[in-house]
């Protein structure tokens, strides 16, 4: 059986509003209540799981998507006017890039959280 990442806690400041955000934008299952978490549903094994916190340090999340994908999602942001860039120290330049062939985009969710879509995996150069 291959490993699998089955979650992962997002902290932010709203977890309600948050996973509404990652739902509406990405097009995620909005799960809901599971504990003190609000869940929402990635794919068949990844969920990411929002926890309020008052202080915690932003993080980065990579989605792997296809190019209808891509084209959704890219779409959703355009609507609701949330600024996106080429890059993670260009999050804002509002172009995308076209790395590996693929295409990129990076964008912060409401907590500061760097969030990336990518159509082409990066090419690791081997050790």
């Amino acid at each position: 059986m291959a490993i699998t990442l089955n979650h992962t806690i997002v902290p932010c400041f709203d977890k309600t509003a948050s996973a509404k955000f990652y739902s509406r934008v990405f097009g995620f299952e909005y799960v809901g209540v599971f504990s003190h978490f609000i869940v929402v549903r990635v794919n068949d094994t990844l969920c990411l799981d929002f926890d309020n916190k008052e202080k915690f340090d932003t993080l980065h999340y990579a989605f792997k998507v296809s190019e209808q994908e891509f084209d959704d999602i890219f779409a959703r942001l355009q609507a609701e006017h949330i600024s996106y860039g080429s890059g993670p120290g260009t999050a804002d330049d509002m172009t995308i890039n076209h790395n590996y062939d693929g295409r990129g985009v990076y964008f912060r969710d409401p907590n500061g959280h760097l969030l990336e879509i990518l159509t082409a995996d990066y090419v690791i150069p081997p050790q």
